[in-house]
């Protein structure tokens, strides 16, 4: 029958996944906000654009109307209108008898009532000179542009013309889209702020459900040696156990190890937290491997008697390797790895090696336990990270010791590798610099 935990971990999971979900329709929607907005705005743009280009013409027939200037009847005066870029138009004139200030009269006025509020220079061609005979800036009224003039090309033409050059088109055109714009950055500003809320929600989601793993992993380890140790006191409060030495002596053994085991973790514990910082501070000394591998062997002696273990250790022949290293940080990593290697072996077999490779000391830790999956090793050594076993406990910790190893050997500028096949077995190498 599934228990109510196993179903608050299936549940939990759901909500994860559904949280991610949301905010990947969250992101894609954003995402496709933003495109929409952009698309909006090049559609503006060339709409404005074309606003801009329709005034210009319509202004120039405002002067073929204005003023005597061509023959061309009203309906084909499109025809005597040339548009070079999006900022320089050419229309042709008859002859050039024309009075050119009436002309910049006249186009002055047909340009402010078709809206074109932006500078213009006007040049006058002449066909038999081969040259403009007649220069004018014209300075719109609303201008808040640089009004240095710029020397125009001569186009060409076997007929009279006369040349409007539109030097700001491009800032004038974009004045127009200011609304479009305020819209758009207030938009951005909303989207990105929406971003950050989801981003900041989404990682504090994640660091409740590593404290809740946490709280969960730390009231099952705890769980155990208390009720042994409360069973164990209300047989010691028996009043026939003084008259049953063999069960006093073993019930006070069990009490006195299950304290020895409590007092362990919560030394860690403490211990972990008054190191949290990047590097732990270490006092390396010349410390033989051998012997910091023999001394973590006996550390977890009980637990290897416990499990029925075998512990092998393979040194190369010649005398053992030295370390310049913190001994009491090295021993705490190897024990780290020792009591992983035992409690995730059903019949333990490890194997302690030592050797060289690449110019790095090694110490490798192998067993023949559960093994773990290639996706989650990455995060091993991550703190409070258990890999995932569903409803199942009985392996206990806190999901502390790989970081702390991890730390340890950071400290020493060392670095460790994982190996490991699920069902086969898994090898921790700690590799440090000689």
């Amino acid at each position: 029958m599934r228990s109510k935990f196993a179903g608050g971990i299936y549940l939990e999971g759901m909500r994860s996944s559904t949280l991610r979900w949301i905010i990947l329709l969250a992101t894609f929607l954003i995402a496709l906000i933003v495109a929409v907005q952009l698309f909006w705005l090049d559609k503006v743009y060339s709409f404005e654009a074309k606003t801009f280009n329709t005034n210009v013409v319509k202004s120039i027939r405002g002067v073929y109307e204005d003023l005597d200037i061509d023959d061309t009847p009203v309906n084909h005066l499109q025809d005597l209108i040339e548009t070079l870029s999006p900022d320089r138009f050419l229309f042709r004139i008859n002859g050039e008898k024309l009075v050119y200030d009436s002309l910049v009269y006249y186009l002055k006025h047909e340009l402010n009532d078709f809206d074109v509020l932006t500078d213009a220079h006007v040049c006058l061609y002449s066909a038999k000179r081969g040259t403009y005979i007649a220069e004018q800036y014209i300075q719109a009224a609303a201008a808040r542009y640089d009004s240095s003039r710029k020397v125009l090309p001569v186009y060409k033409r076997g007929y009279n013309y006369v040349l409007l050059y539109f030097p700001h088109r491009s800032k004038y055109v974009l004045a127009q889209m200011n609304f479009w714009f305020t819209t758009t950055a207030i938009l951005f500003v909303v989207l990105i702020g929406l971003a950050v809320v989801l981003f900041y929600f989404y990682r504090q989601k994640f660091l409740v459900e590593v404290q809740k793993d946490f709280v969960n992993n730390f009231t099952h380890e705890f769980k155990t040696p208390l009720a042994v140790m409360k069973i164990s006191s209300e047989v010691l409060l028996q009043d026939k156990i003084v008259h049953q030495p063999e069960r006093l002596q073993k019930y006070a053994n069990i009490i006195q190890h299950q304290t020895e085991h409590l007092q362990s973790q919560v030394e860690r514990l403490l211990h972990i937290a008054s190191t949290d910082r990047r590097e732990i501070p270490i006092e390396k000394v010349r410390v033989p491997v051998k012997e910091i591998i023999e001394q973590a062997i006996a550390k977890v002696q009980p637990l290897v008697d416990d499990k029925e273990a075998l512990v092998e250790i393979q040194s190369p022949e010649e005398p053992g390797y030295e370390l310049l290293a913190d001994r009491v940080h090295l021993e705490l990593a190897v024990v780290n790895l020792l009591e992983n290697a035992l409690k995730y072996s059903t019949k333990p077999h490890v194997i302690i090696s030592t050797g060289q490779e690449d110019g790095f000391l090694f110490i490798s830790v192998k067993d023949n336990g559960i093994g773990i999956e290639k996706k989650y090793q990455k995060n091993l050594f991550k703190k409070f990270y258990r890999v995932p076993t569903g409803d199942v406990h009985n392996v206990k910790g806190f999901g502390l010791g790989l970081n702390f190893v991890k730390r340890i050997i950071d400290a020493h500028h060392g670095s460790i590798k994982v190996n490991s096949l699920p069902g086969i077995g898994t090898e921790f190498k700690m590799l440090f610099p000689i």
